[in-house]
């Protein structure tokens, strides 16, 4: 892990692509003991029903096919989370169609929900070891589906047995029409259906929705309306369309963008859904996260857990640790007994910028 530094040029040498795939690769042959779950209870938070030994989750994109769930478990994460799963396989986009925007520490992504489909994660997931480490599964709907709102509740059906919690991905920008789902009144059929699917399993895994950051104030409001009671906490936020100043030269391939550009941006709408839903659905932050200061802006805005990706491109394998210490350490500074104390804790008027 300290390697990294040294490392990472000869890996940006490569196919932003490749290099992953080599990257999950690598993951899958080295050894790894069991992953040290330690409840410290500084970090420790209680969400939906789950106790997460640490609030910094493995955010969904990087373990498509939950080949190293168990791996990204051992290098620090508190939960991870797997996916975006599809019914059936797909390949996705054209490549190429991942980019690593180095200047401004930013990555857009046009993948299209390549996966291998719910039967590989399926076969995977039957063989971990439940009681080791918080797994969730990132479901989507496959891009030539006639019924996408089936394809979440199949989804659901078959992976409730092996997810400790489900994500309802409808805000990727890279499958035609995706967002639409976040509509108030599609929103509502979609949430019924995946509702009803997971009460005809015989497990019941708490149900989370990923957002985009992408939306006006009077969504914001509808989702928070259609979510509060139906489901058990909201992802914010999934890549953005947006494009910030950027001095990349890929700043002007189509798809999302993801890393630090997106910090403020997600922050922002982090506080418009903590004001809209007035703490009565948990939220757990995505988007720019590199550092425990930022992890500790997240949760006094109102996050319980956060998430990352982006950020291990360029950080290394260690970030995770790294992060949680400087958490507890931040904590620990600004007065916290514990992650649970500092939630929502910003001053009312930073909600209203």
């Amino acid at each position: 892990m300290a390697l990294y530094p040294l490392l990472r040029p000869l890996v940006f040498n490569l196919d932003a692509e490749r290099a992953h795939r080599l990257t999950i690769a690598a993951l899958k042959v080295l050894p790894v003991a069991a992953p040290v779950q330690t409840s410290d209870p500084v970090l420790r938070m209680d969400v939906a029903g789950l106790s997460f030994p640490n609030p910094i989750g493995l955010a969904a994109g990087f373990d498509k096919d939950a080949e190293v769930h168990r791996q990204m478990l051992a290098l620090g994460f508190g939960f991870a989370e797997v996916g975006t799963v599809t019914p059936l396989p797909q390949a996705g986009n054209p490549k190429p169609r991942l980019f690593r925007l180095a200047e401004d520490r930013a990555v857009i992504n046009r993948m299209g929900f390549n996966n291998g489909g719910l039967a590989t994660a399926k076969a995977r997931l039957a063989k971990r070891d439940s009681r080791v480490g918080i797994v969730g599964v990132n479901i989507g709907a496959n891009k030539d589906s006639v019924d996408r709102v089936a394809d979440y509740a199949r989804g659901v059906a078959e992976m409730a047995p092996l997810a400790d919690y489900l994500t309802v991905n409808i805000s990727s920008p890279n499958t035609p029409g995706l967002r639409a789902l976040q509509d108030r009144a599609a929103l509502a059929d979609l949430l019924s259906a995946v509702v009803e699917a997971r009460a005809a399993s015989a497990a019941a895994p708490p149900i989370f929705l990923k957002l985009a950051p992408d939306l006006e104030r009077a969504d914001i409001d509808d989702i928070a309306a259609v979510s509060i009671g139906r489901i058990d906490a909201l992802i914010v936020s999934n890549t953005t369309i947006s494009r910030p100043v950027l001095r990349s030269r890929h700043r002007d391939q189509a798809g999302g963008l993801s890393g630090a550009p997106l910090k403020a941006l997600a922050l922002a709408r982090l506080r418009n859904f903590r004001s809209a839903t007035g703490g009565a659905i948990p939220l757990i932050a995505a988007g720019g996260v590199e550092s425990g200061s930022d992890a500790l802006a997240r949760i006094r805005a109102g996050a319980s857990l956060v998430q990352l990706y982006s950020a291990l491109v360029y950080e290394g394998p260690g970030l995770a640790k790294r992060i949680a210490a400087d958490l507890k350490r931040l904590l620990a500074r600004e007065g916290f007994a514990g992650v649970a104390e500092a939630v929502g804790s910003e001053p009312a008027q930073a909600r209203s910028e």
